[in-house]
């Protein structure tokens, strides 16, 4: 039947027409745009997943340039640590020629002295942007670490940032110190437990009698904690006074920020037996010894009921005390006597592998840095590629669309036109 108020082929072709030309709109977009899905009309989880992850693309480009400024600033330190072991080999020469009895220990001695003002003065130049990685004397908790941001950790729960901790390493020469007069810390306060905490406690030199004091260092070292050992009623061959400390600098340890129960110990153990060696009694038997459980053991001499003396350990405050750089003892370094040479011989091994074990500790640092840095690179590269993958347009697919919905256009004009004049042919049936 045919109508004059109801032209069905007309509509057809209107609503054909009109989805021709939105494919059209939309392929003309995607050309435009370059990408398939540009709006979140166009598809809404697409475009969700593709913004999370252009997000954290952008956060691995601040993650580049975080492990780049971390990279650099280890690079420095492992640098002057490097030049550090090599001055401090150059000592060791130095050292080694003073063992010889025909040569001038004084002008090697102002040799060796010169190298190490230039090992503080390579030390004191070894920061990068501000911050020096070979000096931690800071008494704040946690400042002898660094962290640099290396990554961004996305889970069901949220995200979080991950980061590569480097430890700071101290090759100062500057000597540790308690302030002569200091307050010691309350005795349930001190850190310290065991014989001689806080109090003097006799050793007794006698075959029969047990001779050994034994203390412990607690868990909660804070940096510029320092701790002292005090030795009183010296008697029998040390002779008193000859024995006894008169300083608190005599025997000390003063904590760095990292620093263990152990390292306490050790130092405490170091210093002691140091000080033993320097007063003459080393072949005595006297002497200081360390567990890995921060536990001090003090022997005294056996077989002379004489030979007596007390210990007493007690610890200070930060603000009573000098953090100490990790080559403080190259301070100590005289040749020019035939005993200080030898004593230098002993000591310079130490602070060698001192110096190594730091720049060992960057170069580790910044080998794990630069492996990081290379993937979050590629990292970043996977995550763009797979946006691209998400939302980026066909492009030789939407040129034959576009050229295909083209043709369709101009057809589907002309089948509209062509519907559009059939209620013209109803005219004739009334002539």
């Amino acid at each position: 039947m045919s109508s004059i108020l109801t032209n069905n082929g007309a509509m057809v072709a209107l609503q054909t027409l009109q989805s021709i030309n939105k494919n059209l709109g939309m392929t003309q977009s995607e050309i435009s745009t370059g990408k398939s899905v540009a709006t979140a009309k166009d598809n809404s989880a697409v475009w969700a997943i593709s913004k999370q992850m252009e997000s954290d693309v952008q956060g691995f480009k601040a993650i580049q340039e975080s492990l780049a400024l971390g990279e650099s600033t280890v690079a420095v330190a492992r640098n002057a640590s490097e030049t550090v072991t090599d001055l401090l080999t150059e000592i060791k020469g130095k050292i080694v020629a003073s063992q010889e009895d025909n040569v001038d220990r004084d002008k090697i001695q102002a040799d060796i002295a010169a190298l190490r003002d230039q090992v503080s003065s390579v030390v004191g130049a070894a920061q990068f942007n501000g911050l020096n990685l070979l000096s931690n004397k800071e008494v704040e908790e946690g400042s002898g670490t660094v962290n640099v941001l290396s990554s961004l950790d996305r889970s069901g729960s949220g995200v979080s940032s991950s980061s590569i901790q480097v430890t700071k390493q101290d090759l100062g020469t500057e000597a540790s110190a308690i302030t002569a007069g200091s307050t010691a810390v309350a005795t349930a306060d001190n850190n310290v437990t065991g014989e001689g905490d806080a109090a003097a406690f006799a050793i007794a030199a006698s075959a029969t009698t047990r001779n050994d004091a034994t203390f412990t260092v607690g868990t909660e070292v804070e940096a510029g904690q320092g701790y002292n050992i005090a030795i009183s009623a010296g008697a029998g061959a040390f002779g008193g006074t000859a024995l006894n400390t008169a300083a608190l600098d005599d025997i000390k340890y003063v904590a760095r920020d990292g620093d263990t129960r152990t390292d306490v110990a050790q130092g405490l153990a170091d210093s002691f037996n140091k000080y033993i060696k320097d007063k003459g009694f080393d072949d005595t038997g006297v002497s200081a010894s360390v567990t890995d459980t921060g536990e001090v053991t003090i022997v005294g001499a056996t077989g002379n009921t004489a030979d007596n003396f007390s210990v007493a350990v007690n610890s200070y405050g930060s603000d009573d005390t000098t953090i100490g750089g990790g080559l403080e003892k190259l301070a100590d370094v005289d040749v020019s006597t035939e005993d200080g040479a030898e004593t230098a011989l002993e000591n310079i091994e130490s602070l060698i592998q001192t110096a190594i074990d730091s720049s060992a500790a960057f170069g580790s640092s910044q080998g794990r840095i630069e492996t990081q840095a290379d993937f979050i690179s590629k990292l970043s590269d996977s995550l763009t590629s797979g946006i691209g993958a998400l939302v980026d347009a066909n492009m030789e697919e939407a040129s034959a669309r576009l050229q295909a919905l083209q043709v369709q256009q101009q057809l589907a004009t002309q089948s509209l036109s062509i519907a559009n004049q059939a209620p013209q042919s109803i005219l004739s049936l009334f002539r």
